[in-house]
């Protein structure tokens, strides 16, 4: 894909963003589109926003679990960019019409303290190298038309992050087994999914090593200080104006959120 189609889709990506209107997928409009090009376009939409202001904090992790794979018919893990604008505080009400169609994640977030750099990153060197381990919610949210996504389309749209919140407790990774630790989200009270650990790419460490591998090849490090999202542990939950979750991930604590 040429250099000019990249910047006008990565620019009318981030025009969706900021007018919070939807377009037409990108994978019927160019069928020919690669992954490679559509890392591209992720990375004029984040150009586009670090322009506007915005830092970058960290990276997340999507489409790890079979769940979501199903869901969105996307059979392979993406990345993309946390940028401080999307933060919201534990139990902060998030205004429903700033986001699009949004659906609710949980997740187990990895605060760094060391770099992070493949290849040969493996999920022992992503332990060594966390702060602590937090319980969050990822709001994802797409920017193509009814979610109609392929995997070339949510990768382009900064792999559908929306806004993302974090618990309080920072907890060390060592005093929790990650893989077997039980999630329960709960929606107005209501239990609406259940899941473990393992449904990240069968450990959370592994979806981190994978994406500092990923990242890598790219010459690209995981940084010190960075959150690093490792990826959904259950279906996504659509929400609306009025909803109030709560997830709790069993040996790290709970982290709410509420929609107005």
């Amino acid at each position: 894909m040429d250099r000019n189609t990249i910047e006008a889709l990565g620019d009318e990506l981030y025009q969706a963003l900021v007018s919070r209107e939807v377009i037409a997928p990108l994978t019927e409009r160019h069928p020919g589109i690669t992954i490679e090009d559509a890392y591209h376009v992720q990375q004029r939409m984040i150009a586009r926003r670090l322009e506007a202001g915005e830092r970058v904090v960290g990276k997340k992790i999507g489409v790890t679990s079979r769940a979501v794979m199903n869901m969105l018919g996307v059979y392979q893990p993406d990345f993309g960019y946390l940028l401080d604008g999307m933060i919201y505080n534990e139990g902060e009400a998030i205004p429903a019409n700033t986001l699009i169609q949004p659906k609710a994640e949980g997740e187990i977030a990895f605060m760094l303290k060391k770099d992070l750099k493949g290849p040969g990153v493996t999920a022992a060197d992503v332990l060594a190298a966390t702060e602590g381990v937090m319980t969050c919610f990822e709001i994802v949210d797409s920017r193509i038309r009814d979610w109609k996504i392929k995997i070339q389309d949510t990768v382009a749209d900064n792999a559908s992050c929306g806004v993302f919140v974090l618990g309080e407790a920072l907890v060390d990774p060592r005093r929790v087994d990650l893989n077997t630790c039980g999630m329960v989200l709960e929606k107005n009270g209501e239990i609406v999914a259940t899941g473990s650990g393992a449904a990240a790419l069968g450990a959370p460490a592994n979806a981190v090593a994978w994406l500092a591998n990923m990242l890598g090849s790219l010459d690209i490090p995981l940084k010190a200080g960075e959150v690093i999202l490792s990826g959904s542990l259950a279906a996504m939950v659509p929400v609306t104006a009025g909803d109030n979750l709560r997830v709790t991930i069993g040996g790290i604590g709970g982290c709410s959120v509420r929609f107005v």
